[in-house]
């Protein structure tokens, strides 16, 4: 009774072994994309589940495309805190970079320049350790009360931004949610589960072709794909 037990234990041993090995085999054949970003990212008064990040991880398994969607939302962040995180995020590998801070630098104040040195330090330390990641910048506004200078030059940083590192941009990423009440929580600036669809379909649009291209297809392709 006690060998037929062991070897049971053994089996089971063997088995969730080679569970693993193959899991972590998976794993290594997706491109990874990197959501670094504050509470909008990590879907502040939400499950992470409902976050856009994770909405985004749906789309893609739902076309069965091999990209892992990870989350380094943290909420408060700025973009001076992403940038003490990044090295530690180098632990693995960028295959796309989504990057998704500037906005809580902006409703405390923060110098532009500043906000701007970091956000190009994390650029630029991500294509050191990997060359060929792609960046998305997510670009954000401020609230009237900010000043319609500082606002302006707040906005058209994430512009000039993306175009010197010749990244992709989401223009505005909380577009259609941002300012209207029922798609926020009541503290007016965390998107409601329906506003993380939203921005969700924000990104996409923005996202899609980079993922289209890593995988080495044409529009034709994807839209053929959709129908069937």
């Amino acid at each position: 009774m006690f060998r037929k037990v062991k070897k049971i234990i053994a089996v089971s041993i063997f088995i969730f072994g080679c569970s693993v090995i193959l899991c972590d085999e998976c794993d290594a054949q997706r491109k990874t994309i990197l959501f670094l970003g504050n509470s909008l990212s990590a879907g502040y008064g939400l499950e992470p589940s409902q976050a856009f990040p994770s909405l985004i991880q749906q789309k893609i398994d739902t076309l069965g495309w091999k990209f892992k969607v990870v989350n380094a939302g943290l909420s408060g962040d700025t973009s001076a805190g992403g940038l003490r995180r990044i090295q530690w995020l180098f632990r693995q590998s960028i295959d796309v970079l989504v990057l998704e801070l500037g906005g809580n630098d902006g409703l405390r104040g923060i110098s532009l320049d500043e906000t701007r040195k970091n956000l190009q330090a994390i650029i630029d330390k991500t294509k050191i350790k990997y060359p060929m990641a792609r960046v998305l910048i997510a670009g954000m506004k401020v609230p009237p009360n900010m000043g319609e200078r500082y606002s302006h030059k707040f906005q058209a940083l994430f512009t000039e931004l993306a175009k010197n590192n010749k990244a992709e941009l989401i223009p505005f990423l909380l577009k259609d949610v941002g300012g209207i009440t029922e798609l926020n929580l009541p503290d007016r600036i965390h998107p409601t589960i329906e506003g993380h669809k939203i921005v969700a379909q924000n990104v996409w649009k923005e996202l899609k072709p980079i993922l289209v291209e890593l995988n080495g297809l044409k529009p034709d392709q994807v839209d053929a794909k959709n129908k069937k």
